[in-house]
This record gives C-alpha cells, sequence and structure tokens, in this order.
C-alpha cells in the first residue's frame, strides 16, 4: 500500500507574512516629503472622524430626546445602517473572493506547493476580509463611539464593540467565499462571464430583500399606523431577526442599557464560526478543481476574437495614435476579469439605490411636494460619492496596471500626453453616463421641477471631469506596479488621499449649487421674495472650482509622467 505523504505544517500566518512584509518595508522605505503627506492624511482622516461622529451624537441626542420612542429610534437607526452595511459587505466579498481565491497572480505558485488547503483557505479569507471590510471598519469607528458617548458607556464598551463587530465583518467574509467556490466548481469551465450574470442576479434579489426587510419607509410614515402602540411594536420588532446586522444591534443596545447581551453576541459568534468551517471543508474538496477551471476559462478567453472594426470606425475621428491608445485602454480592460467583474457589483448596488427611490414617502401633496424638489440636491453629494468610488476603483489603477509594459511606452515615440489623454476619457466617458443615468432616473421617480432637474444634472456632469482627473493624477504619483490584485490598488496611501480629497470636492460643490437652489424653490413654494441673481455667484465659484480641479491635477500627471520618462 502507498503511504500517505504528510504535509508541513503550514500556517495561515506563514502563507500572509510576505505580503506582511512587504507592506512594512514600504511603510519603513520614507522618501521626500513621506512624513509630510503623512500628517496631511492623519489630519484630513481626524477632521472626517470628527466630522461623521459629531454628526452621529448630535443625531442620536436628538433621538433621546424624544419620550417614549428616542431609544427605538436610536436602536433602529443603528440596525439600518447595520443591514447596509452588511449587504455591502456581502457582495464586496463574494466579487473579492473570486479575485483572492481563483485570478490573483500567486496562485500558480501556490497552487503548486505542498501547502494545506486550510492553511491557504484561512490565509485567503483573511486577505478577502480585510481588503472588502476596511473601510465599513473605519466608517464604523465614529458611529459605534457617538453611541458609547451618547449612552454614556465606560472603557469596556470598546472592547466589547470590537468583539461584536469582528464576527459581523467576518460572517459575509466567509458566505461569500463560500458562494464563490460553489458556484465555480458548478460552472463549466470558459464561463466566468456566466458566472459572474449569476451573481449579479443573485445578489439584485439579496439585496432588494434585504433593504426591503428594514421597511424603512414606515418609519417615516407614522400616520400609515393605526395607533401609537402599534407604531412603537413596529420600532421595537426587529425588522430581520435572522441577520447578523440586527444581532449586532441588540447586543449593542442591550450593552449600553445593561441589560443581558450574551444571547446575540453568541448567535455571531456561532455563525461566524460554523461559516468558517464549512467553508474551509468545502475548500479542502473543490478548490483545486475550482481553480484549474478557472485557469481554463481565463486561457479560453484568450482564443477569441479581440478585433472590434466597428469600433475602430467609431473612433476615427481621434487620429491613429489616440484611437489605438483607447482601444488598448478597453481591451486592457475586459481581458482582467479582476477588473471587469467588479462591474457586477456596481451594477447591483446602483439599481438597489435607483429602485428604492420609490419607496420614499413622498407620494401626497402640500410638503412632499417641497421634499421632491429639494431631496435632488441631497442626492447629488450621495451621487457624487458614487462616482467617486468608482473612480477609485476603476480609473486611479489605471497607471499602476500598465505594470512593467510602461517601460515599452516610454522607450517609443509615443507622448505621455497622448496616454494620460486616452486614460482620463476612457474613465470620464463612462462615469458621465452613469451620473446622468443615476441623478436623471431618481429625478424622473421624483417627478421634479425642470429647474432642479437642470441644476441637478449640470452639478453632477461638472463633478465627473474633476474626479477623474483626480483619481487619474493620485494614481500617477502614488503607482502599485508590483501589486498582485487590481482590488488592492484603491486601498494604497494614494487612493485614500484621493478619496479625502474628492469628498470635499464633493461637499463644496453640493454646497454651491445645492444650498442657493435649495433657496430657490423653498421661497418659490411658498411665495416668498426670491432674487435669481443671488445664485450667480456660487454657482460661478463652483464651476471654477471643477475646471481648477480638472485642469491641474492633470497638468501635474503629465508633468510628472515627462519627468519619468526622461529619468
Amino acid at each position: 500500500m502507498r503511504e500517505a505523504v504528510a504535509l508541513p505544517r503550514t500556517t495561515a500566518w506563514q502563507l500572509l507574512t510576505p505580503k506582511w512584509q512587504m507592506a512594512r518595508h514600504r511603510m519603513r522605505r520614507h522618501e521626500k516629503g513621506d512624513i509630510r503627506r503623512m500628517l496631511v492624511v492623519a489630519t484630513l482622516g481626524a477632521l472626517f472622524w470628527l466630522a461623521a461622529f459629531a454628526i452621529s451624537l448630535k443625531l442620536l441626542r436628538y433621538f433621546r430626546g424624544a419620550e417614549d420612542i428616542g431609544a427605538l429610534l436610536a436602536a433602529k437607526l443603528l440596525s439600518m445602517i447595520l443591514l447596509s452595511f452588511g449587504s455591502i459587505l456581502l457582495l464586496s466579498n463574494t466579487i473579492a473572493a473570486l479575485s483572492n481565491f481563483f485570478l490573483a497572480r500567486d496562485l500558480d505558485q501556490l497552487a503548486a506547493a505542498p501547502i494545506r488547503a486550510g492553511a491557504l483557505y484561512r490565509a485567503r479569507l483573511l486577505e478577502t476580509a480585510l481588503h472588502s471590510s476596511w473601510m465599513v471598519a473605519l466608517l464604523l469607528i465614529p458611529l459605534v463611539a457617538a453611541y458609547g458617548v451618547a449612552y454614556k458607556a465606560n472603557a469596556s464598551f470598546v472592547l466589547f464593540a470590537i468583539a461584536v463587530l469582528v464576527p459581523f465583518l467576518l460572517i459575509p467574509a466567509a458566505a461569500g467565499s463560500t458562494v464563490t467556490l460553489l458556484l465555480v466548481n458548478v460552472f463549466p469551465a470558459r464561463r466566468t462571464r456566466d458566472l459572474l450574470s449569476v451573481i449579479t442576479a443573485m445578489a439584485v434579489c439579496g439585496l432588494v430583500l434585504l433593504f426591503r426587510a428594514a421597511r424603512p419607509e414606515q418609519l417615516a410614515r407614522p400616520e400609515g399606523f393605526q395607533n401609537f402602540v402599534q407604531f412603537i411594536a413596529a420600532l421595537d420588532t426587529p425588522s430581520s431577526p435572522w441577520l447578523p446586522s440586527e444581532w449586532v444591534a441588540e447586543s449593542i443596545v442591550k450593552f449600553l442599557d445593561g441589560r443581558s447581551m450574551w444571547l446575540p453576541m453568541l448567535r455571531l459568534w456561532g455563525v461566524a464560526s460554523g461559516l468558517i468551517i464549512i467553508g474551509q471543508l468545502l475548500h479542502g474538496r473543490g478548490w483545486h478543481r475550482a481553480y484549474s477551471m478557472a485557469q481554463e476559462g481565463a486561457n479560453s478567453r484568450a482564443k477569441q476574437r479581440t478585433g472590434r472594426p466597428w469600433l475602430d470606425r467609431v473612433l476615427a475621428f481621434l487620429g491613429t495614435t489616440r484611437r489605438e491608445l483607447v482601444l488598448k485602454e478597453l481591451r486592457v480592460f475586459m481581458r482582467d476579469s479582476t477588473q471587469w467583474s467588479q462591474l457586477v457589483m456596481l451594477a447591483v448596488l446602483l439599481v438597489v439605490y435607483v429602485a428604492n427611490v420609490r419607496y420614499l414617502p413622498l407620494s401626497g401633496a402640500g410638503m412632499t411636494e417641497l421634499l421632491r424638489n429639494v431631496i435632488p440636491f441631497l442626492n447629488l453629494a450621495l451621487a457624487g460619492f458614487v462616482l467617486a468610488s468608482i473612480a477609485a476603483r476603476f480609473v486611479f489603477p489605471s497607471v499602476s496596471l500598465e505594470g512593467r509594459a510602461l517601460w515599452l511606452l516610454r522607450s517609443s515615440p509615443l507622448r505621455m500626453s497622448d496616454l494620460l489623454w486616452a486614460k482620463f476619457w476612457v474613465g470620464a466617458v463612462p462615469l458621465l453616463l452613469l451620473a446622468l443615468v443615476l441623478v436623471g432616473c431618481t429625478n424622473l421617480m421624483l417627478g421634479v421641477r425642470p429647474f432642479v432637474h437642470i441644476v441637478s444634472l449640470t452639478a453632477i456632469t461638472a463633478l465627473v471631469f474633476p474626479l477623474t482627473a483626480l483619481a487619474l493624477s493620485y494614481g500617477t504619483f502614488y503607482p502599485q506596479f508590483d501589486t498582485e490584485n487590481a482590488a488592492q490598488i484603491p486601498t494604497s496611501f494614494g487612493g485614500l488621499l484621493f478619496m479625502m480629497t474628492a469628498i470635499v470636492l464633493i461637499g463644496a460643490v453640493a454646497y454651491l449649487t445645492g444650498r442657493p437652489a435649495a433657496r430657490f424653490v423653498v421661497a418659490e413654494h411658498f411665495g416668498w421674495a426670491r432674487t435669481p441673481t443671488d445664485m450667480l455667484l456660487p454657482f460661478a465659484l463652483a464651476a471654477t472650482a471643477c475646471v481648477g480641479a480638472t485642469a491641474a491635477p492633470l497638468m501635474m500627471a503629465r508633468r510628472r509622467l515627462d519627468a519619468t520618462e526622461r529619468a
């Protein structure tokens, strides 16, 4: 009989050590201006946290000031926020698992190495959870801190919050990784696109059901209940008692109130542990087969016809050089599964975002007519944040994804300004179409006035170009040529700096355009005196900010590429 060969006792930490050492090396490698940049980022991050903390604390204190229903409203708010974060985490982890478990560049070496399947699974699970959850974790810090201060909790609340939020972040990572593994095993090779279509359909249905389970419109329309007791009962009853978001909210609220919180906490850790164990068992049995099928699908795509004569004719007006650069950007994007697969998450979030506008309690007359014409200006900031997130994911990494092939472009007679021009418009045109669809659909659903429709569409159009330019410029100054996964590039120092800058720009443009336009709408609704010329100065300032934030970053990026080329 053949004796089984014992594999070495490789741990998940040993597999993660090289990446940790690379990150530590980057932190230790100081260049000119690094300390100054770190101070700027730390200051901006602290200001962002303080603003989020102050807004959350003010809202919670306002809720607590309401008799009988204040505590219930605070608990329901936390539950709804966690439900939104949980749905985003589930979809993000599902898509990230496809990249980390099956499409990462270092997997060909790990698949051939004598590594235990359990260690590989745990290492990739932690990596997936980290890359998909860090932004949500940063947003949860000021929110949870505001609850602690509002309820005057002691220092033990910090440890308790960590003990509750860790399984909340691990559950979607384990569930998403398991779902991706099963789907890759079920689908035949050469069907990665079909796989992502299935994930899209599942995610759309799941997110809509999760959001509708919260029934947020009922809380905004207490007159829809028969009596006040029924309204209180709706507030006190969990909207979705079998979801981890409800367990986290219940644990935190009970801890702050001094009640027993062990049952929901045990549920969290029990479900997280169970999903991780099940995922590890399934991974040990099916990962090698799924990985082989994923690679077979990747190879088959290279055999497909890549020529697009119709697109060549459409782009003929650009000239030969710029047309070929644009086509190169499109081909590189479509050939990288880790890139275009992220469009699934984007499509799902946008469908849910637009579809749920119809659930807003704005049907009726009187005050709701005013709200329908004011909400688009609030939606402007949210839509701008969505565009900034998309630009961070797709435009920011564009220079880094050139990788080792960048030296070919530098050694050619090609001008770097043409390359920058192609990357800018390949990112700006899709963002512009998306912005017009996003804002236009929500405005049509709300039935706003033509004035509001024109102002909001103009403002979001003006935001597209500076957001694209900023993402491209920061990606040029902070490239990550040695990355193994394109999804990791936006989480770098430059990506964080871009998001902070983008938030400031979005807030400034939304304030300069939304505030005077909203005041004009309010004055028109109530018949007050109004002067349209008062909007000219803030509109001009917003236009100047957008033009400056587009031209200056592009000029800086061009100089950076030219200097690199000469070097």
